[in-house]
């Protein structure tokens, strides 16, 4: 497909986990127009998190309105539009009224450790592993939809009669977008497919042995597809635009890095912390505590397989800093109050809030301060906290490293905490590796740009879209390796404290 000449540029929603924003590019793959509105963060007991879908909904409705505004763009010159999301966080809704039957369960929520476990009891945690690259753990979106079957009352008795779809918040999006009970798109792509514990790795599609397993009707799901293709047309908001692009965030983050060769790799600093390294035609099954993910596929080519290191907490823990303990006012200010003191003081911070993901996978963790004497300040929290982050890619990179093999030879990063001097020259540091930044840090939202303008035939070819790579900065290691060691001994020594905590009969034991 060609894209009409007139439409000068390509825009991307990209829906977070505390915030969606809209952002149109233009053919150099630079941001000319912004737009960001936060949601809630709904916690109604211990270890929940929920999202409201209609007020993600109406979100993109003004983040749109207002990127497009700041850009000085209207809809008739956008080529296509892609969609990236919080992956794994599940909505279920009625087909005919659009309206969901409870609050999307959000990704970090552990209510379905029950789940887990009752399925883990046969075959152990990773009895799934060889089929789905996944570990049975409460992250992923199968549980979530079983859940929610299971517990909100009619809902499975509406499921099996055809009465009620389900999908991550990039299907919610894209149904809405191109006519929701009137005719919308019930679709998927490839990546966030390959989240949910019901994906067969190796076929591409639903399995229904896995479905039957997860007692989740296959009516429910939505049609899988590529990630680089043209869906359909959008008639709200984006009247008249081709939807072409859809991927889960971590993977829209290696296409914005144009990670398209095998040995590439990426992190991602956003409420969680993602490592991917891409693998290339052939899913690696790792030995190491990651997950075996899709990392992309354009379509009439050959899906793009990645390893992934999942971190459920690093920007959320700076949040809880401010939100929780009023101890900085801005997020930024982090880094301002971390610059106090020259080390961590002795302390070490595990911010095992919604239990330890890669590459542990123990929801009964439960976060933890270690190390605290009275010369400890608010300053050696705060560097702690940073040093958790990059504490926590050490271990993910470690493991990615063992499973593939190949060390890395650098680090790209993106998302927001990169704006971070501090922490990513702590990231150097305990990495012991150069860790470069993009001119274009918003990386996530850029891929989804590159899918869809791929598809619609703005962008060329990959190759065109590599050579838009731009290195902005670049951290080079400053501690010696036994220092480095020393420290990691004691994260590690830290990280043991946090298991076993949650017991059965607990409060958010569920």
């Amino acid at each position: 497909m060609t894209a009409v000449p007139h439409r000068a540029y390509v825009a991307a929603l990209d829906l977070g986990t505390t915030s969606s924003r809209c952002i149109v590019f233009d053919r150099t793959g630079s941001p000319i127009g912004f737009a960001q509105r936060a949601h809630r963060q709904i916690l109604p007991q211990p270890g929940w998190v929920e999202h409201d879908p209609l007020e993600i909904k109406a979100r993109v409705a003004e983040i749109v309105q207002g990127a497009l505004a700041a850009a000085g763009v209207v809809p008739s010159e956008l080529a296509a539009v892609g969609i990236t999301n919080q992956r794994e966080t599940t909505v279920v809704w009625d087909r005919a009224t659009g309206l969901p039957v409870c609050n999307a369960i959000v990704w970090q929520d552990t209510r379905t450790a029950g789940i887990c476990d009752e399925l883990a009891r046969e075959g152990g945690q990773d009895r799934l592993r060889a089929r789905t690259g996944l570990p049975l753990a409460t992250y992923f979106s199968g549980p979530k939809i079983r859940w929610i079957l299971d517990n909100v009352p009619g809902v499975r008795a509406r499921a099996e009669a055809g009465e009620v779809i389900c999908g991550t918040v990039d299907t919610w999006c894209i149904w809405n977008l191109t006519g929701g009970p009137h005719g919308g798109l019930h679709v998927t792509d490839v990546t966030n497919a390959s989240r949910t514990l019901l994906f067969d790795l190796e076929t591409l599609q639903w399995d229904d042995e896995l479905l039957s397993l997860m007692r989740v009707p296959r009516a429910m799901l939505p049609d899988i597809r590529s990630s680089s293709e043209v869906y359909g047309t959008a008639v709200d908001c984006l009247p008249g635009v081709p939807i072409a692009g859809d991927l889960g965030d971590q993977q829209a983050a290696l296409f914005g890095h144009a990670g398209f060769r095998t040995g590439d790799a990426k992190n991602t600093y956003g409420t969680g912390c993602f490592a991917l390294l891409n693998t290339g035609p052939t899913p690696v099954h790792s030995r190491h505590g990651l997950i075996t993910t899709v990392g992309y596929r354009v379509a009439g080519q050959p899906a793009v397989y990645c390893l992934e290191g999942s971190i459920a907490i690093a920007g959320a823990l700076v949040q809880w800093l401010r939100d929780n303990l009023g101890l900085i006012s801005t997020s930024d200010e982090v880094e301002t109050l971390a610059r106090t003191v020259p080390d961590n003081g002795g302390v070490y911070f595990v911010p095992a809030f919604s239990g330890l993901f890669a590459p542990h996978w123990r929801s009964d963790a439960r976060g933890i301060i270690a190390g605290l004497t009275q010369y400890a300040t608010k300053g050696h929290l705060a560097r702690a906290a940073l040093e958790a982050t990059a504490w926590q890619t050490r271990e993910v990179l470690d493991a990615m490293c063992a499973d593939s093999g190949t060390p890395l030879a650098d680090l790209r990063v993106d998302g927001g905490m990169v704006r971070d001097d501090l922490l990513m020259q702590i990231q150097a540091d305990v990495l012991g590796l150069p860790v470069v930044r993009p001119r274009v840090t918003e990386t996530t939202a850029l891929g989804a740009a590159y899918a869809a303008g791929l598809a619609v035939g703005y962008w060329s070819s990959m190759d065109e879209l590599r050579g838009q790579w731009v290195e902005d900065h670049r951290w080079l290691p400053q501690i010696n390796d036994d220092r480095r060691e020393h420290e990691y001994a004691n994260w590690k020594r830290a990280v043991a404290r946090t298991l076993d905590w949650v017991v059965p009969g607990d409060v958010d034991a569920s």
